[in-house]
């Protein structure tokens, strides 16, 4: 039996090995971090070494990692993100995969399971993929701007979904206190916006180098409280995470630019560093491969929902490729829009103590997921041989 102990040891060696592993095979075959993350805890866990259990502490640490993540997704949010063609584009092929995604969930589960099915099906990994784009230098051109815009859609759609149908309460009780959420949020996300914040500039920069580190604690606090109002109103904390990203962004927007360099350097080391390789690291501890082994059937599921997840979230994406792009470029673009994990990961977990959805059919969705993030993303890389020579720092283009 693991222990808390034996977790607190294993869990950081495991972060380790991550990128190490990553790092070597490299020079052959560029892997996300994440996949290592995930699949090293499938080995740790309980259906194969055993070493790694579910304990309260990387529970709670798994729950600040997701938090943290989608806070990130938040402050990642730009004009083309909300606004402009690239929006309208994000949100109505977002719509067409959520259709989709619920008539495909029907044929499996009927009821609540179809729900689950199709926003698992409509969902895109945007935080995963942040850490990516912004490696290959793609984040601030167009085509990061589309992915970007798509994964807004992907990530803030399927939340609100999840607050609605998920969240035990009627469909009316649960829009009016969604409406009351969305109230307090655009009052702090305009609040940040009209107001100077000099004083606090000057704050963070009097302490990026001290042991006070007042961003991150900001941060941190700004994160805590949105999450505390979401799960007091009784919906998806994750929705509080990504509108705390989205206030802490034009909080600090107007600081000098090595301020915001700086900060988010911090808030990255905290985030990748620690809490979110804990939260793919748990995720895969918790992935329940001893249900597919015991029915090996249920293999066979996993590349179908792989080639579901293309034809509903993939194609629809390719509505907001960059303007001109061609064939490839659009193909990647939808190759990215249908890498998902956080979400499915998230939603097949409700499904599953709900019991709306069988521990083989969220072992099926995980792995479908888990498989998305490996192999979509080196498609798209193939498929766009210029990735990772662009320039990081040029401005980001706006449509």
């Amino acid at each position: 039996m693991t222990t808390t102990a034996t977790a607190l040891l294993v869990v950081p060696l495991l972060m380790l090995a991550a990128p190490i592993l990553a790092r070597l095979l490299a020079p052959w075959v560029k892997i996300p971090v994440v996949v290592f993350e995930l699949g090293l805890g499938v080995v740790a866990g309980p259906a194969l070494l055993g070493w790694v259990g579910e304990t309260e502490l990387f529970s709670t640490l798994s729950d600040f990692g997701v938090n943290l993540l989608f806070f990130i997704a938040g402050t990642e949010m730009t004009r083309s993100a909300i606004r402009g063609r690239t929006a309208k584009r994000a949100w109505l092929g977002w719509l067409l995969s959520i259709g989709l995604g619920v008539a495909a969930g029907f044929a499996v589960s009927p009821g609540l399971g179809a729900i689950i099915i199709g926003i698992s099906l409509a969902s895109t990994a945007l935080g995963t993929l942040l850490p990516i784009l912004r490696d290959s230098g793609e984040l601030n051109t167009p085509f990061g701007t589309s992915i970007g815009a798509i994964g807004a859609a992907g990530e803030f759609g399927p939340i609100i979904a999840i607050s609605l149908f998920l969240g035990g309460r009627s469909l009316g009780t649960a829009g009016v206190v969604l409406l009351v959420f969305g109230v307090i949020a655009l009052a702090a996300i305009l609040h940040a916006r009209r107001t100077q914040h000099h004083r606090l500039h000057r704050f963070v920069e009097a302490t990026l180098h001290t042991s006070a580190q007042f961003a991150v604690r900001a941060v941190l606090a700004i994160l805590a409280l949105m999450v505390f109002l979401t799960v007091q109103l009784g919906i998806d904390m994750l929705l509080g995470a990504f509108t705390a990203g989205i206030v802490w962004k034009l909080m600090i927007v107007d600081a000098e630019e090595e301020t915001q360099r700086s900060v988010e350097a911090k808030i990255d080391a905290v985030a990748f560093g620690f809490l979110v390789p804990v939260f793919f690291v748990y995720t895969g501890v918790k992935f329940d491969l001893q249900s597919l082994l015991d029915d090996p059937k249920a293999f066979l599921w996993i590349p179908v929902v792989l080639v579901a997840l293309l034809v509903v979230r993939g194609v629809p994406s390719m509505l907001a490729a960059p303007e001109g792009a061609d064939r490839r470029e659009r193909i990647a673009t939808g190759l990215y829009g249908a890498t998902g994990l956080p979400i499915i990961a998230v939603v097949t977990e409700i499904g599953v103590q709900q019991d709306v959805l069988t521990t083989t059919q969220g072992a099926i969705l995980v792995g479908a997921g888990v498989l998305s993030v490996l192999l979509f993303p080196l498609a798209a890389t193939a498929l766009r041989p210029a990735l990772g020579k662009r320039d990081p720092s040029a401005p980001i283009v706006e449509e």
